[in-house]
């Protein structure tokens, strides 16, 4: 490693001598950094102002030089102090730009690799339909309700008249929470069994006039086959205000098949029965397949069976009468249709478990 000399004399020779032994020294010495510590060290050794190479040289050569040699010995000094100065400079320079030049290696791209694309994702096909189920009552006015799917006894069935030895009431026909025997019935929680109970909530929030559809899961105790599913979905309606009749619940309905079956679409009511609604009626399209002339689909009956409507009984509108629905003064239709059925009819397909099983095969064809 250099250390400075002492000079014999100070004569040009020996200055030379001297000086290119140094800038010898310092260009090795540059070329051996490779990182920012040894930059430090380097930087340091060199130029340093307590014990740094160029304070040893002036010291060492300058003041030791007599009076008629000091101004040549300084120009000399003063020129490897600006040598100096400039080769750490440039050794800084060097190391920055190979650092970032490594850098950039490490995080070169190849541009000519086919790049990784994450597949872009599909809405399901249930998802699908509800949307646009939903989307055709929200361009009619209808707003959206959503409720919890873990309900109690009151709002699944109570609030909507259903009688106390009602069989949708029993075990075997809805799933209920387990360890609930000391509960009264009207608490006692359960797995909705239609989405009827997010109107009750609807009404408790908001005074007449009212106009929602209510989408979501819902959950019965049936067996898994190629028409039922212990998790299914339901989208049903509901509309309050005065003077509502059963005429405005059928118009209704024949705009919506209309618009999701197209204008041919005919709609069909069928007397039927159902607590929360009185008078109800079962809803039928004719088959959008066949035309109305009969089909494998239709079972060749030309009609095929949508949901369940009717008029809000009066018994639905007392229990939430504090909440401004007095059944004297106000009435209202409500219907709700299976979502799954309508996708089901929609595409074709005979067996609903297909949507559930979660098979990529059968999912991309709704792409």
């Amino acid at each position: 490693m250099y250390t400075v000399p002492q000079l014999a004399s100070f004569t040009p020779d020996e200055l030379d001598r001297a000086t290119a032994e140094l800038t010898s020294a310092l260009a090795e010495e540059s070329a051996a950094v490779k990182t920012d510590a040894d930059y430090k060290v380097f930087r340091d050794r060199w130029m340093a102002r307590k014990n740094g190479i160029l304070t040893q040289i002036n010291d060492t050569w300058l003041k030791a030089a007599p009076g008629p040699q000091k101004r040549d010995v300084g120009q000399r000094v003063n020129q490897i102090k600006g040598k100096v100065e400039q080769v750490v400079a440039e050794t800084e320079k060097n190391l920055t730009a190979g650092g970032a030049a490594s850098r950039l290696e490490s995080e070169r791209l190849d541009i000519s690799l086919p790049g990784i694309r994450r597949k872009i994702g599909a809405e399901h096909p249930i998802l699908r339909t509800m949307q646009e189920v939903v989307g055709v009552f929200k361009a009619m006015g209808y707003s959206v309700e959503d409720g919890p799917e873990i309900e109690t006894d009151w709002f699944n069935f109570e609030a909507l008249n259903f009688a106390e030895n009602h069989p949708a009431r029993d075990m075997a026909d809805t799933l209920f929470v387990a360890g609930q025997e000391k509960k009264r019935r009207r608490d006692q929680y359960l797995l909705r069994t239609h989405t009827s109970p997010v109107q009750i909530r609807a009404m408790m929030k908001n005074p007449p006039p009212l106009r929602i559809v209510c989408p979501g899961k819902v959950f019965r105790h049936d067996a898994p086959d190629a028409t039922h599913s212990p998790m299914f979905h339901q989208l049903e309606c509901l509309a309050v205000d005065t003077n509502i009749k059963f005429s405005d619940l059928k118009g209704t309905l024949d705009h919506a098949m209309k618009m999701l079956y197209g204008p041919q679409v005919k709609t069909r009511f069928q007397p039927s029965f159902f607590p929360f609604t009185e008078p109800s009626a079962e809803i039928y399209i004719s088959c959008p397949f066949c035309g109305g002339k009969g089909c494998r689909i239709c079972k060749q009956s030309g009609w095929i069976e949508m949901g369940g409507s009717g008029m809000v009984h009066p018994n639905v509108f007392r229990s939430v009468a504090e909440h401004g629905y007095n059944p004297e003064k106000i009435s209202g239709f409500a219907f709700g249709m299976g979502v799954d059925r309508l996708a089901a009819l929609r595409w074709g397909i005979d067996d609903i478990q297909l949507f559930f099983q979660g098979d990529m095969r059968f999912l991309e064809q709704f792409a």
